[in-house]
């Protein structure tokens, strides 16, 4: 489906926003001319309603403030050094073959100058040595599989979110800070490369901070699945003090109605890696005392700033739901693109980048967002890092929404490897030059 429509820490950034700022108001208008963009997340399927939809939604208000010159500062000069943003929507729903041809299409049919997307890491995965090949510009701004650049090394692509070794780290320290007692502890994760590498990453931690836990149900239904009856009742026959799932989307709203139609989150605790996009449309359905993260410091987690404020505000507002992860990890790749076109720019005379002049401009680079601030620090300065945060759920009667409680930050330095360690070879060595 798609759908065409009409440095490091926060002074070094500043200094640099306000570096080509200044140099870009020297140059000729660029009114006439336009920035296309492909955005790929999921309009139709299972991850349409919680992630791919508001996500796309998210994507819209954001472009539309930054062409009509509305964002705060570093975003405010009009679209993107005054070219006007033309997205593009594209559905991920149907794999990765077909997604590697819409993405072929984007670039060579509809001439878009740079592709944002992917929620599937098994997407992610496809696509980004095809982008490679070609020399073509990619944003993944989701998709959580270390793989990408542990694994491959690129000169065009980039991610602008943390990878998911970060959620289960934070996870995993959260439960030691907090005291939490755990013996014995159950996982169930999807079956293919986003489940099972936070399943690895998960099992890894704890090794570290509580060698003693023994690991019980180790389940990994199919992505899609829907129904989990047989992994209940799995789980009801050997109950644990936790219980971790990397689940989200459609699966986990399925999981977590059938699971607590039938007692299991009164026998173990549930630990949610990525759980935050659904407390809203699953409302007291969710279990309350579950233990969530939401891939960064998001929604009701999310820091306080004059920029985090401005985004709550203005997405609740408009699109009448306060944003959660989909939205924040939409908006700082929106960001963190819109500030390396124009360091581009600025370098290049005002000229609209070269997918080359693109690369070198946010190879490296650090931006403001929402969430706090984000780091290229990992894979050759093309994978980023970012604070985090994990909290406890309550949902509360008389706002009639889901709150999260006892919430403990985590800093980027803390739960994300150093740019010289592969993350398994971090956890396993014990979580070395963390920072915490």
């Amino acid at each position: 489906m798609r759908i065409p429509e009409k440095l490091n820490g926060p002074r070094r950034w500043h200094k640099a926003a306000v570096a080509v700022a200044v140099s870009l108001a020297t140059l000729p208008a660029l009114a006439q001319e336009t920035f296309k963009i492909g955005i790929v997340s999921f309009l139709s399927g299972q991850a349409a309603e919680s992630f791919g939809v508001p996500a796309i939604n998210a994507g819209k208000l954001l472009i539309d403030q930054f062409n009509k010159g509305a964002a705060p500062a570093p975003y405010n000069r009009p679209g993107f050094g005054g070219m006007k943003i033309e997205p593009i929507y594209v559905d991920e729903a149907g794999g990765a073959t077909k997604q590697v041809q819409e993405m072929r299409n984007l670039y060579d049919r509809d001439k878009v100058d740079v592709v944002l997307g992917y929620v599937s890491s098994g997407d992610c995965l496809a696509v980004a040595p095809v982008a490679e090949e070609m020399k073509k510009f990619l944003i993944l701004y989701d998709c959580g599989t270390p793989r990408i650049f542990e694994d491959g090394k690129y000169n065009y692509v980039f991610r602008t979110a943390a990878h998911a070794t970060m959620d289960n780290v934070a996870l995993a320290r959260y439960l030691k800070a907090r005291n939490v007692k755990v013996d014995t502890f159950n996982l169930i994760n999807q079956d293919y490369a986003w489940g099972q590498d936070s399943k690895a990453d998960f099992i890894l931690s704890m090794k570290q901070l509580y060698p003693n836990a023994k690991q019980q149900a180790d389940l990994l239904p199919k992505f899609g699945a829907g129904q989990y009856g047989t992994e209940v009742s799995a789980l009801l026959s050997r109950p644990a003090d936790i219980l971790h799932s990397s689940l989200w989307g459609g699966d986990l709203q399925a999981f977590i109605l059938q699971g607590g139609a039938r007692g299991v989150f009164q026998k173990q605790t549930p630990v949610f890696s990525a759980a935050d996009h659904v407390l809203v449309p699953m409302g007291d359905k969710f279990p309350s005392g579950a233990i969530i993260g939401a891939r960064g410091a998001y929604g009701l987690m999310s820091p306080k700033s004059a920029l985090n404020d401005w985004w709550f505000e203005l997405h609740s507002k408009e699109l009448k739901v306060y944003p959660a992860q989909p939205s924040y990890r939409m908006a700082q790749g929106l960001m963190g693109l819109k500030l390396a076109v124009e360091r581009a720019m600025a370098a290049n005379g005002g000229r609209k980048p070269t997918p080359e002049q693109l690369a070198a401009a946010m190879r490296g680079s650090s931006w403001p967002s929402p969430g706090g601030t984000i780091t290229m620090a990992l894979g050759n300065g093309h994978q980023a890092i970012q604070e985090t945060a994990i909290g406890r759920t309550r949902w509360d009667a008389a706002r009639k929404m889901v709150v999260i409680e006892d919430i403990q930050r985590f800093s980027a330095e803390c739960v994300n490897p150093p740019a010289n360690m592969t993350s398994d070879d971090w956890m396993k060595a014990g979580f070395p030059g963390s920072k915490c």
